[in-house]
């Protein structure tokens, strides 16, 4: 077994344009479930809206790169009020059920043959980025940057930089709101929405502002993703959502930073078992083939989030007098 390269791989997944689009959605997920109690199971949904409007607004209308991010944004914010109107009254695993579902629709829009010359289908989307897109706005010369673990080339680079604008003016827009009497109001309405109900306050519109922010963070961390990668309809499955889920609880539900060091403790612990494990595989430690052994950290990741959920449902920076289960 090769721990350097073990050790390399592991430490190269705590800064990535995937963990920073983990974390933008799980910063979405904090304004949802955290903050305002809303029992989203469908963010994926929006990291698909996001990527797949910024990649529709370059290919089809020709749109350039920032405003079609902006179109991203805008479609998340559209996804998010017709999503919110017939569900925001449901309350717990009911609204989960919707989200999904709603989810799960969109992914299959996107899938499906009928409109194959604007989504791609199967196919997804690919070169949106390139030819007057956001490459073109790099402002790195080729070469490579960094040092050790990370070392990027200037695609990857600029993604990674940008993605961490984005990210930053989101952690501080969520931390700005929460401190306001906006984000008491929200607290308060996850506590007890009949109580501020009784104060006189909208808490339908109160949920949707929640809904459209949390889905715009959502939305972000589509487009961060796609800036990178190609768009695929396989990629905004529901076990993203979960995945998503995982990095939200890791780091604290009910907190501004938890998600974006939820998101980095998840990945790194994916990039330590998918090269540890087939490599005690292949050294005849486990046994299992190394294939075998690489879909092994799912069922281990699995584990320890049963584990996280019955002993520190809180996450490991949440405070459980903040922690709510939405009944």
């Amino acid at each position: 077994m090769d721990w350097g390269i073990i050790l390399n791989n592991t430490l190269a997944a705590i800064l990535t344009p995937t963990t920073l689009a983990f974390a933008l959605a799980a910063l979405g997920l904090a304004m949802h479930f955290g903050f305002a109690g809303l029992l989203n199971f469908g963010i994926a949904g929006f990291m698909a809206i996001g990527a797949y409007s910024y990649a529709i607004s370059v290919l089809t209308f020709g749109f350039p790169w920032w405003l079609a991010m902006l179109m991203g944004i805008v479609g998340s914010i559209l996804f998010a009020i017709l999503l919110g109107i017939p569900t925001l009254r449901l309350r717990g695993d009911y609204l989960a059920i919707a989200t999904i579902a709603a989810a799960e629709i969109a992914r299959l829009l996107f899938l499906t043959t009928s409109f194959t010359d604007v989504t791609g289908s199967a196919d997804g989307l690919f070169g949106y980025n390139n030819a007057g897109g956001f490459n073109d706005a790099n402002p790195f010369p080729p070469g490579s940057y960094g040092f050790g673990p990370w070392t990027y080339n200037r695609e990857t680079l600029w993604v990674v930089l940008f993605g961490l604008v984005v990210l930053a003016l989101c952690v501080w827009l969520l931390w700005a709101l929460m401190r306001s009497p906006w984000g008491r109001v929200i607290k308060g309405i996850r506590e007890d929405e009949d109580a501020i109900r009784a104060l006189g306050k909208n808490v339908f519109a109160y949920k949707m502002q929640a809904l459209i922010i949390g889905g715009v963070f959502g939305g972000l961390g589509g487009i961060v993703y796609a800036a990178f990668a190609n768009v695929s309809p396989g990629v905004y499955v529901t076990s993203l959502t979960f995945f998503i889920w995982t990095a939200l609880l890791l780091g604290g539900a009910a907190t501004v930073f938890g998600p974006v060091i939820g998101s980095i403790i998840f990945w790194v612990l994916q990039a330590f078992l998918s090269n540890v494990l087939p490599a005690l595989a292949t050294a005849g430690i486990l046994p299992i083939s190394s294939t075998q052994a690489s879909t092994l950290r799912f069922v281990l990741v699995g584990l320890g989030l049963m584990l996280l959920v019955i002993f520190r449902p809180q996450g490991i920076f949440g405070d459980k007098r903040e922690l709510t289960f939405v009944k």
